[in-house]
């Protein structure tokens, strides 16, 4: 198993900001936003909230897949308190 406490900065940014996600000036998560209604985006984030806290211990990273689970959970929460 990699040693992801030496590589937590580098996770971080991995998580938080990824490279790939940000194409032509949008991100990719803005515009999943776009396409759907406010219950399907928030669906949305609780179904990859579940997907990472599920699998977090079987793919070799946990540190990981537990800080992407925990950026949709704060995502959801700040969607929430903008539409409430």
């Amino acid at each position: 198993m990699p040693d992801e406490k030496k590589y937590l900065k580098e996770l971080e940014g991995a998580v938080n900001n990824p490279n790939h996600y940000n194409q032509n000036g949008k991100e990719t998560i803005e515009l999943i936003k776009e396409s759907m209604t406010e219950e399907e985006f928030s669906g949305y984030l609780r179904g990859n909230v579940l997907k990472y806290v599920c699998r977090y211990k079987h793919k070799g990273m946990p540190l990981k897949d537990l800080m992407k689970a925990n950026w949709y959970i704060n995502r959801l929460i700040e969607e929430t308190k903008d539409n409430d």
